[in-house]
């Protein structure tokens, strides 16, 4: 039987109302919201807290929007942000690659069935078991990032093989919402400078090794980007290399990889990237550039992560503790840092509301913060939530489903949070809690 899934332009009609949360969100009875059908309280209950939920429907929505905004390019989706057998499946069936940084990431995709060759291996330090089982398992694109991995990939690969790498260039271009997270500059620790020599320096050397085929080139301008203008920029520079690599060693390649970074929302009022939009004036940059030095264009490859994922997945608290501490109102949830370190990294901050019961007291302000022995680790600082505010009330966090659980922790040694697949009124585990007997289970004794 053929599953239909809503197109898009479906689910975008229905945003307005809850425009940083899944589409498919629905008030419900007593100030209870569902999300793929799924009462938020009902998950909660059932699967305990903290737990994140995952819009199968709105993962799929936005692998068709890149799929459809860049119906001639590849794309790869960007592991990192949050990955799991079920993540890599619904990749998979929409048409999107897979953009890997560790073996960890490479073997739980191969092993859910995800085809190596769709895939492209990242990293600015693979280790040598990486590499090996890269080339072991037939990684489609290694993503070379140093000169010294140059000899070092050319090395394992089998006699009478080739195996295609990409060249990641820093471009010497600042983007991204936090100093942390801009990864196209020339002082950070990511791909080679296209300004001192380092960068041509490397194509000469790829294209010197027999087992290695240079398919193109890359650049990740950094995350959080919510403009085209970078990505132009970044173009223009790109064919400016790609236009060298011809001139100079009379060698056309293929690819430009122009990396993800594509911003989302994460409280009302914020600024998406807006993925259409870009995709036109990427297209209209690329062409006018190649026409002006006379070269093909290039195919193009993108690896979107957070803005596939991130709208996708909300995370449920409990209140803990409510506690007033001069003219700071605190209320404590049962999760934090240990599951979502993005505040404490970046000091970012959410919109979480309550749900799951009316409340009519008016609002205030108020700082939503975790469990945990950090005064950083605080998810919101003066959102509005009910006065009654109390311990048993459930707190909802949208946008949650990027670099929360991907980057947690076993701080306090509290477990990592299960996640659930919601989608047709339906809800399923897809992760499960970490328990006490797992963290006990890797400590084995004196």
């Amino acid at each position: 039987m053929t599953t239909t899934f809503p197109r898009p332009e479906t689910l975008e009609a229905t945003r307005p109302r809850f425009p940083v949360w899944p589409a498919s969100t629905r008030p419900a009875a007593h100030g209870d919201l569902t999300v793929g059908g799924v009462s938020l309280a009902e998950a909660a209950e059932r699967f305990g807290t903290p737990v994140y939920l995952v819009d199968e429907d709105e993962v799929r929505a936005r692998c068709r929007t890149y799929r459809e905004a860049f119906p001639d390019a590849e794309v790869y989706y960007a592991a990192k942000a949050f990955l799991c057998r079920a993540m890599a499946h619904w990749v998979a069936e929409e048409g999107l690659g897979l953009d890997v940084c560790s073996r960890g990431e490479l073997e739980l995709a191969v092993t859910t069935g995800f085809p190596a060759e769709h895939m492209v291996l990242h990293g600015n330090a693979k280790s040598p078991d990486e590499l090996e089982a890269a080339l072991r398992l037939g990684v489609g694109r290694i993503v070379i990032d140093c000169t010294t991995e140059i000899a070092r990939i050319a090395a394992l690969v089998p006699h009478g093989s080739r195996q295609r790498v990409l060249l990641r260039i820093a471009p010497g271009i600042a983007a991204g919402v936090h100093p942390a997270v801009r990864t196209g500059t020339v002082d950070q620790k990511f791909g080679l400078s296209s300004t001192d020599g380092t960068a041509q320096l490397a194509i000469a050397r790829v294209l010197e090794q027999p087992r290695l085929e240079l398919v193109g080139l890359h650049c990740h301008l950094g995350s959080q980007i919510d403009s085209a203008k970078p990505y132009l920029q970044a173009v223009r520079r790109m064919v400016a290399l790609l236009h060298w690599t011809r001139q100079t060693h009379d060698v056309l390649l293929p690819e430009l990889d122009l990396g993800g970074g594509h911003a989302i929302a994460y409280r009302p009022g914020e600024d998406a990237l807006d993925i259409r939009a870009l995709a036109s004036r990427v297209r209209a940059e690329l062409r006018s550039a190649c026409t002006t030095v006379d070269l093909p264009e290039p195919r193009l490859l993108l690896e979107p992560g957070r803005a596939i994922a991130g709208p996708a997945g909300i995370a449920l608290y409990r209140v803990l503790a409510v506690k007033q501490s001069g003219r700071h109102t605190f209320v404590a949830v049962d999760g934090g840092m240990s599951d979502n370190p993005r505040p404490a990294l970046y000091g970012v901050r959410y919109a979480p509301c309550l749900v799951g019961r009316t409340a009519s007291a008016e609002l205030r302000p108020v700082d939503v913060v975790g469990r945990h022995c950090e005064a950083g680790d605080v998810i919101a600082s003066g959102v509005e939530l009910p006065a009654d505010i109390r311990p048993g009330d459930l707190l909802a966090v949208p946008a949650s489903g990027a670099y929360h659980l991907s980057m947690a922790s076993g701080y306090n040694l509290v477990g990592r949070p299960p996640v659930v697949a919601v989608t047709g009124g339906t809800a399923r585990l897809l992760v499960r809690r970490e328990s006490l007997a797992d963290v006990r289970s890797r400590d084995v004794g004196l």
